[in-house]
């Protein structure tokens, strides 16, 4: 892995890709289907990595970033539940470095740089998310987090655990306690046990047994599994719990809730760091799983003013404990071409146990990371000579995603060979290209490769996408390699090709006349589909389900939407330069789905999709009450009573759009002493200027 500092912005824009995939993947196999694919560790390196690259280069941040997402949709099997306070991840931290840093930043941002800060530090349970709402004493819904904003409906199965009261005394009218279901040590090892002797597969650790037993559809089930449940949190509220962090904790404790009784209040970094290595100690005997230890500002009213990043709060983090490492052997290197076309290297391990979870597959980046040098030929940090053969170190990423962490030369074969990256495609044999900075290289035979045709069509049918009942990942790919469905507009032709009885596949073993003719009706069914659906579905690069949002509330119609990127082809056309005003929108990110709609072989594939829809327009995001919603606010000069970024929070907040230049679309300056440039520049456009305390009135009345 390059260091940032020797990162160029195009290696940069491939790596943010690369992250994007990888961690939207790893989210929804840990959150929705409760069976990680790679180690908490792996995740949490790759989050930082994504970070320090986003901070690196802020004007390379894409609208699918994993810094603005949490956790993963909910699965179709459960009722949706809306979150009325979002249930928000944790940033991390994994040196002392980084929670001096924090301390540091907090002050900054409420402008107390020379004042003392208390917090609290807890374990980090490492567990399933829930949010248990109470109405004058009652529990009356119990939700996982799904993601962030819309979590499942699974209050039968949440009264089945014992650490869940089911009514309270002297409570709130409304209250949502917010904590983590978990299954201890013992219990866990009892319920494997259990599970073997049935003849059913045995849970691969503590976590996926708590987050797999409570989201059963079966209630009995749940209740047969030895779950707990600590609280630690809280949603929404019709009366504070205390003015403290510690004294909420406390009154839940006094409701009858379970509360880690390793929680105490630090003064200074320096004792949470104490803290920190003292629960570090204890965690062999604790009897649960914890990764962590999560910090929090103590004083409510200062976590009210810190207030939220887009996915997590500014008054917590997690200091993550570092990763637990095996030895194996590397037993070959294979290549595996995902939708976009990137040879992606995976090592195939002798399974190994990791932090309880067995392991035989890891990732292995790119083939500047198995080689240890880069196309200059120079080392690359975090680069290592890896060849079959070898014994390895593996350790699990954020205890999630199975990395190399070393190689034990020593033990290294004699007739070990250097690996050989493809320069042609495995799938297909087209030529495998390494862009100039790229440190990914591509097959270039785009569709005509089976194994892009095969992904673009797994995406196609995705549960973001067009998301058509009985024709998932598997049936499509089926589809595909029996040459039903070579592209997207395929699949709509289906019946008129294969006639309406289709009988190819009712005589295909798990169809019939029935089944089939449910698909059809299926696939009719979603010819009428949203516009931000159908921008998701094509699969673009970098354009992944956020981004697709953001562009259909932009543009509103498939013909608005296809005539801006046509004309944004052009270098300085006003469409180009509306399309790279768009918030969230990068250089990257406009041509690659400029190029979608310029590519002949691309386009007619778009086109023939097109002809089989009706394209629903998308309305844009409704703006709240406020009288700066919908507004672009520039801040310039000093500001003497709030922070820049406190004040820009309160703006975004109150739904504004903040920009750190002044143009033509820039619809109000707020200026505090020493404002230069920008204040001429706004004088001289006509654009409305007020100071601070006009700006804190407005702000207070809005």
């Amino acid at each position: 892995m390059t260091d940032i500092k020797n990162i160029t912005e195009e290696m940069a824009k491939a790596e943010l890709a690369q992250l994007a995939e990888l961690l939207g993947k790893a989210n929804i196999a840990y959150h929705q289907k409760d069976a990680p694919e790679i180690s908490d560790g792996d995740y949490d390196r790759l989050k930082r990595r994504n970070f320090d690259l986003e901070e690196a280069f802020p004007n390379l941040v894409r609208a699918d970033s994993p810094s603005l997402q949490i956790g993963a949709a909910v699965s179709e099997k459960f009722e949706k539940v809306t979150h009325a306070v979002a249930m928000l991840s944790l940033g991390n931290a994994f040196e002392d470095g980084d929670v001096f840093e924090f301390d540091t930043r907090t002050r900054k941002f409420l402008n107390a740089s020379t004042e003392r800060i208390s917090y609290t530090a807890e374990p980090k349970i490492d567990g399933l998310s829930l949010s248990l709402r109470y109405e004058n004493g009652v529990l009356v819904q119990a939700a996982t987090r799904g993601d962030g904003a819309v979590g499942e409906n699974v209050t039968t199965n949440a009264r089945t655990i014992s650490d869940i009261p089911q009514r309270l005394e002297n409570a709130p009218n409304v209250l949502e306690v917010r904590g983590e279901v978990y299954m201890s040590h013992a219990d866990f090892a009892a319920l494997n046990e259990r599970q073997t002797e049935a003849g059913d597969k045995p849970f691969a650790n503590p976590r996926n047994a708590a987050a797999g037993s409570l989201r059963q559809l079966d209630s009995q089930i749940t209740k047969s599994r030895p779950l707990k449940f600590f609280a630690y949190a809280w949603g929404a509220l019709s009366d504070p719990l205390g003015s403290t962090q510690m004294d909420a904790i406390n009154r839940l404790k006094s409701l009858g809730f379970s509360t880690n009784p390793l929680t105490a209040v630090c003064n200074s970094p320096e004792e949470l760091i104490r803290h920190y290595l003292k629960i570090q100690e204890l965690r062999a005997d604790l009897g649960y799983d914890i990764d962590g230890v999560v910090y929090k500002v103590n004083e409510l009213s200062l976590q009210e003013r810190l207030g939220f990043r887009s996915t997590t709060p500014r008054w917590a983090i997690a200091h993550k404990f570092a990763a637990e490492l095996a030895w194996t052997h590397l037993e070959a290197i294979d290549i595996q071409v995902g939708r976009t076309g990137a040879l992606s290297p995976v090592a195939r391990l002798t399974p190994v146990s990791v932090g309880g979870v067995v392991v035989s597959n890891a990732t292995l980046h790119n083939e500047d990371y198995i080689c240890g040098l880069d196309s200059k030929g120079e080392i690359i940090r975090d680069g290592k000579d890896i060849r079959v053969g070898d014994f390895v170190q593996v350790y699990r990423a954020g205890d999630v995603i199975p990395k190399i962490a070393d190689v034990d030369m020593s033990k290294r074969p004699e007739d070990a060979q250097k690996f050989t990256f493809p320069v042609v495609c495995p799938e297909c044999n087209s030529p495998a290209i390494r862009e100039e900075g790229d440190a990914v290289r591509r097959c270039s035979g785009g569709m005509i490769c089976p194994a892009q045709a095969v992904e673009r069509l797994k995406h196609f049918v995705s549960r973001s996408a067009f998301d058509i009942d009985g024709l998932g990942a598997k049936q499509v790919e089926q589809f595909c390699l029996d040459g039903w469905v070579k592209e997207p507009a395929e699949i709509f032709t289906l019946q008129e090709r294969f006639g309406s009885g289709m009988q190819q596949l009712k005589n295909r073993e798990g169809w019939g006349e029935k089944s089939a003719n449910k698909l059809f009706d299926a696939i009719e069914g979603k010819r009428k589909i949203p516009l931000n659906r159908v921008i998701f579905a094509l699969g673009i690069r970098h354009l992944g389900d956020s981004a697709s949002k953001l562009l259909a509330q932009h543009y509103g119609s498939w013909d608005g939407f296809e005539t801006a990127m046509i004309s944004a082809s052009e270098p300085e056309s006003d469409a180009l330069t509306e399309l790279l005003s768009i918030d969230g929108v990068g250089a990257v990110m406009a041509a690659s789905a400029v190029q979608a709609f310029t590519e002949p072989r691309e386009r007619a594939l778009i086109d023939r999709l097109v002809k089989q829809l009706n394209i629903e327009d998308v309305a844009p995001v409704a703006a709240s009450d406020s009288v700066v919603a919908g507004k672009t606010l520039v801040f310039t000069g000093t500001l003497e009573k709030m922070t820049r970024a406190e004040a820009k929070a309160r703006a975004e907040g109150l739904g504004a759009k903040v920009s750190g230049s002044v143009s033509a679309k820039t619809d109000l300056l707020i200026a505090g002493p020493g404002a230069g440039s920008k204040a001429k520049k706004a004088a001289d456009l006509g654009i409305k200027i007020i100071d601070e305390d006009t700006w804190i009135e407005l702000s207070s009345r809005a």
